[in-house]
């Protein structure tokens, strides 16, 4: 959806603004078909997204994601709106990542086709319903680009594998076990919100939707890949140093995942409290 989106909406040298910390994928698919990525830098007042005033005016395309990986921060539908117009006013087309919908835990996020048409949106089957991997998901685009689209898809990939989209029909019905998935990512966030700062990780923006917490640990360190190795190597616990998301900045941040059973979670937080006050 992201090749689909890009090479619909973009000609080589166009330049397409993404937040920074943001899934590192965005700005290799965009530098692979010639585009130029724009790191918006974003700040923790604005819980790590973007906000209009961040916007360069020389924007061909913006590309949001709510709620967002690393941060699992999201955007209420005033700040969405605002970014919405902001883009347009700079004759921006607008792109927004909804992958991790119907992960959300104090409040619904809010789409983008609440605000406007002149969208694209894009979605998955491998978050909330738990399909990571079959690489089958969805995209919504202006009425006026569906052709566009489709001689792309037809050219590009013809279609998700059959397999992929019989299993998705399935996982519609999947209403109870999906909701499981979610009691178990609540149970699992608390412990991190509780555990994490008992730790020694005190800076980290909550997270509104998805199943990461990204905490600043430049306190802690300066090298948050050679930070990650120890913590694998003398722990047991795999987390994500933070530079393939955000490149200036990354170097003092890391990711944590709960998306494990709550036993895994129980566990990994208590190996991070004894590596932390051995250190």
């Amino acid at each position: 959806s992201f090749t689909l989106a890009f090479t619909s909406l973009f000609d080589v040298g166009a330049r397409v603004g993404i937040g920074a910390p943001g899934y590192p994928s965005y700005k290799a698919i965009l530098k692979a078909l010639g585009l130029e990525p724009v790191m918006i830098r974003t700040e923790t007042q604005h819980r790590l997204q973007p906000v209009p005033g961040d916007l360069p005016q020389d924007l061909d395309g913006l590309l949001v994601a709510s709620p967002a990986n690393p941060s699992g921060t999201m955007l209420d539908r005033d700040a969405l709106a605002a970014l919405i117009d902001a883009a347009h006013a700079r004759g921006a087309a607008f792109i927004s990542d909804e992958i991790y919908h119907g992960i959300e835990y104090e409040r619904k996020a809010v789409t983008a086709l609440e605000i406007t048409d002149e969208t694209y949106v894009i979605n998955s089957f491998s978050k909330y319903f738990s399909m990571t991997g079959w690489r089958v998901g969805w995209m919504v685009v202006p009425e006026d680009h569906i052709r566009r689209v489709e001689r792309l898809v037809q050219n590009l990939f013809i279609c998700a594998p059959h397999a992929s989209q019989v299993a998705a029909l399935a996982a519609l019905d999947c209403g109870d076990e999906l909701e499981a998935n979610m009691e178990v990512y609540r149970k699992n966030r608390t412990l991190m919100l509780e555990g994490l700062p008992k730790a020694g990780f005190t800076r980290i923006a909550p997270p509104d939707g998805a199943f990461y917490v990204y905490a600043d640990v430049s306190d802690l360190t300066t090298d948050s890949r050679a930070f990650a190795a120890e913590i694998l190597e003398k722990a047991g616990v795999a987390v994500t140093p933070g530079l393939d998301f955000d490149p200036e900045r990354g170097a003092g941040t890391l990711r944590f995942s709960y998306a494990r059973s709550t036993a895994d979670i129980e566990e990994g937080l208590a190996r991070l409290a004894r590596f932390m006050a051995s250190r």
